[in-house]
């Protein structure tokens, strides 16, 4: 089974003007990722833009990277749903097709009671054979799982191997790692507390900041586990402006989408109602990568 560490670039869907899915560009842009040397991917995550995806194009979109990966690096696939049902037929096509590991979070309209949040996890872990990474984002979902909770799926349900914690509480994620030793292990989903994280034991990081600096966040990690602390948090500090603001700006997904296009990928627009950057923010966003020598080709 592959392994699941490491700094995972969570992947935009580029569209063109008129809002469709540029399926060249999403090419171009895993070739990137898996030359830049990344650990793994993610796709149909938050940042890309899932929700406003039809199935048939979240398919397609497993369908082609897995193709276009081919066995070379690690995918990890979302397959959340609103309902138990959805979440699995996500899933089983994603393992389907090659998945690595399906990211799941809970309903995010329901409001799910834990005893709720338990069973859609056991009725998924058990109707397939891929790893699961369990995703706590309360922000997005509106409910944010107790430390008891996520330890009880990991040890309960077989297929729940991951957690994704992102719920900005430093505690959270240390108590996961040092309670749920053998059954879980917790990857940062904060952008502005990786080598907290990190410090506390977490084995990895789905990272927003990583389609923008893809090398920086790899390297980081690497310094990391090489027990070369002070390289790491330089890389931690450079990059720590960029990880706020693409925190608290509340437009993650349009930042990383001109990003992608300010370093010569490929991005496009977002699918309405999200809009795009105001000229502040674009040359923010500019001043923030020309001091971390990103090139930009645009």
């Amino acid at each position: 089974m592959t392994t699941i560490s490491g700094a995972y670039p969570v992947l935009i869907t580029p569209m063109n003007e008129a809002q469709e899915i540029d399926w060249g560009g999403v090419k171009n842009n895993v070739n990137y990722f898996v030359n830049q040397g990344v650990a793994g991917i993610v796709i149909n995550g938050s940042t890309g833009e899932f929700v406003s995806l039809s199935k048939q194009e979240k398919f397609q979109m497993v369908e082609t990277v897995l193709k276009e990966v081919n066995g070379r690096l690690p995918v990890i696939v979302g397959t959340a749903a609103e309902t138990t049902k959805e979440t699995l037929e996500y899933t089983k096509q994603a393992e389907a097709h090659g998945a690595d590991c399906a990211l799941i979070i809970n309903s995010y309209y329901c409001k799910p009671k834990e005893e709720e949040i338990f069973f859609h996890f056991k009725e998924v872990s058990d109707s397939v054979n891929i790893p699961i990474m369990l995703y706590n984002n309360p922000f997005t979902s509106g409910v944010n799982m107790s430390t008891e909770l996520m330890l009880k799926i990991g040890k309960e349900c077989k297929r729940v191997t991951h957690i994704k914690e992102s719920s900005g509480d430093i505690r959270k994620a240390r108590d996961l790692v040092r309670l749920g030793k053998g059954n879980i292990e917790v990857f940062c989903g904060s952008e502005d507390l990786v080598m907290e994280s990190y410090l506390v034991g977490a084995t990895g990081w789905i990272s927003v900041a990583g389609n923008i600096v893809p090398k920086l966040v790899t390297d980081m990690y690497n310094h990391f586990q090489n027990g070369e602390l002070e390289q790491a948090w330089a890389i931690n500090d450079s990059i720590l402006p960029l990880c706020e603001f693409l925190e608290g700006s509340g437009k993650y997904v349009q930042i990383v989408k001109r990003s992608m296009e300010l370093t010569g990928q490929a991005g496009g627009p977002s699918r309405y109602p999200r809009l795009g950057m105001t000229p502040e923010e674009d040359q923010k966003l500019k001043d923030l990568l020309s001091g971390l020598t990103v090139v930009s080709h645009a």
